[in-house]
Parts: structure tokens; C-alpha cells; sequence
């Protein structure tokens, strides 16, 4: 069996990359600015890149695409929202605490989980509230607006502030996930069992909070795996029309570091794995582009 991928980088379309990597800089102070492939690049202290394509109009966000955000761990992510409340070039994201109105800035400032899933249903809001349940303080998750519109998440507290997962969205997040598994010989993120929905229901049925849209989001089914100290998790999509294709949108694809890419080749073409681009050349190495379960664009780079 091939070794699994590691994770390369996240390739962004920017009307003007030079002031996306200067804003990223500032707000995550690890991360550096550099060059890879011909490409602008942000640098994160991990060996991960995020490239940028110089485009002439803003790139899209919607329709959705399977590619949903990408987030950095922080240091204290407290003291980060402190930070980013005095920036004026940073736009804070409330998260809703439920459907009739009310927001926070960070997770923690809500009623704490149930288990090791993210967000409550409406029942078990009124269970915390009926138990006098107060908001778990600490470290927990929050978003900004990044440059083009990005949707940047930040979490603490973490030993060391890093790029450290793109969020997804799949049509089936189960099957989505033997997709990965088979096909890129993915890891499943660890700590991060696969929940399925009652059924095998590829939505549902329960939306939870907090969560960035009033209304709630579905958060089971989910999975996810890891690529290197990278993670791609994902949740069902949330609206009624299929996501489309990445190419071309503000997260035009994710990019896996493979070594031996004709093997890979070899692999995915007899398992029909769809491609989208045939072997190309990449800065000093090659890479080749395939179509995950969802639509989004991957990869994948050939690596020492």
C-alpha cells in the first residue's frame, strides 16, 4: 500500500495576494511570507503552505462548494479575540446561540457540549438551561473575515499556533469518508470517531448550536481524517442544492504532498477516480489534479 499523502498546501484565488498574506501575518504572527512554485505563499511554522493566484475580479464563495473554511490553532484563543477586537481591519463573526436570535464570539461562551460533538440541539439547550448550566469558559472556536471574503476559523488553547485543518462540506459524509480512505489511504482523524446519523441519513435530522447561521447547522453525519498534522473534517451539506465544483472559487483546491506520483496515478486511474487535469508541471516538482467525492479539487504533488 502507498503511504498515505501528507498535506502540501491550500490554493486560494486573490485579487490581491500580496495584502491577503500581509493581513494573515499580522493576525497569526508564526506565519510568514514566502514563495513556492512561482506562487505567492504564506509560510505556517509547520511545513504547510497557503498559495495564492492572482485574479482580476473577486472570487466567488457560493455557490458552496464541498471546500467550507480553513483555520489556524492558537496559542489562547481569548487573548486572540482580544487582539482582533482592537484591529479594525479584522471583522469578528458572531456565532448564534439559537434560532430566535442571540450571538457570542467564541464557543465557550455558550452552554457547554454534550459528549464529543460539537454544538446543541434546541432539547439540549432547554436541558442546560433547565439545569442551570453557565458557559464552559476557556479556550473554544471563533471566525473572522478574512481578505476575498475568506471564512478563517481560529481555536485555542494549543501549544503552538499553526495552520491545522480545512472544514469541508460532502453529500455523503460517510461515504466521504470510505472515499478518502480508499482511494488516498486517509487516516481517520484521531479523536474524531465518525458519527453517523440515525438511519444512514446523509443529513440530519437535529440543528445545533452555536453555530455562524441563525438557523442552526446539521453537525451529524461527520467524519474526517488527517494528512500529516493536517485535518480535513467534514459535515453534511447544509443547503438543498448539490456543492459545486471548487476550480476557479476563493478555495480553488487542496493540494497533497505524494512521493512516487505515477504509482499514485497507477492507483486512483484504475479505481476511476475521476482526473481533472493530466500530469502537469508544478514549480520544481509535478503534480496532478483528481476530483474528491464532493466536487472539490485535490492535488497532488510530487515530493522528495
Amino acid at each position: 500500500m502507498l503511504a498515505a499523502p501528507g498535506f502540501h498546501h491550500l490554493h486560494l484565488n486573490s485579487v490581491d495576494p500580496e495584502r491577503a498574506i500581509e493581513f494573515y501575518t499580522r493576525q497569526f504572527p508564526s506565519a510568514s511570507k514566502g514563495s513556492w512554485g512561482g506562487f505567492p505563499a504564506l509560510e505556517s511554522p509547520n511545513d504547510v503552505l497557503v498559495l495564492f493566484t492572482k485574479v482580476d475580479t473577486p472570487p466567488s464563495t457560493a455557490p458552496q462548494s464541498a471546500i467550507w473554511h480553513f483555520g489556524w490553532h492558537v496559542t489562547d484563543a481569548r487573548q486572540s479575540l482580544a487582539t482582533y477586537r482592537a484591529r479594525p481591519e479584522v471583522e469578528l463573526l458572531p456565532l448564534y446561540t439559537t434560532d430566535e436570535g442571540g450571538s457570542v464570539l467564541i464557543s465557550s461562551d455558550t452552554w457547554p457540549n454534550v459528549g464529543n460533538v460539537l454544538g446543541l440541539t434546541k432539547g439540549q439547550i432547554a436541558e442546560a438551561k433547565a439545569k442551570g448550566l453557565g458557559p464552559a469558559g476557556g479556550g473554544g472556536f471563533s471566525y473572522l473575515r478574512g481578505p476575498d471574503n475568506a471564512l478563517v476559523e481560529y481555536a485555542g488553547n494549543h501549544p503552538a499556533e499553526r495552520f491545522n485543518h480545512v472544514h469541508l462540506y460532502q453529500e455523503d459524509p460517510i461515504a466521504a469518508l470510505g472515499w478518502y480512505q480508499k482511494h488516498l489511504n486517509a487516516p481517520i482523524r484521531p479523536g474524531y470517531a465518525p458519527a453517523a446519523a440515525a438511519g444512514g441519513a446523509t443529513r440530519g435530522p437535529d440543528r445545533t448550536w452555536p453555530a455562524l447561521n441563525r438557523e442552526g447547522m446539521f453537525r451529524t453525519p461527520r467524519a474526517g481524517v488527517e494528512f500529516g498534522d493536517v485535518s480535513m473534517m467534514w459535515y453534511a451539506n447544509q443547503g438543498e442544492r448539490p456543492l459545486v465544483g471548487s476550480r476557479g472559487q476563493l478555495q480553488d483546491h487542496i493540494a497533497l504532498s505524494v512521493q512516487d506520483l505515477n504509482a499514485w496515478i497507477d492507483k486512483l486511474r484504475g479505481e476511476g477516480v475521476k482526473f481533472l487535469e493530466k500530469p502537469y508541471p508544478l514549480g520544481d516538482t509535478r503534480a496532478v489534479m483528481i476530483e474528491g467525492p464532493s466536487r472539490e479539487a485535490l492535488e497532488l504533488v510530487e515530493v522528495d
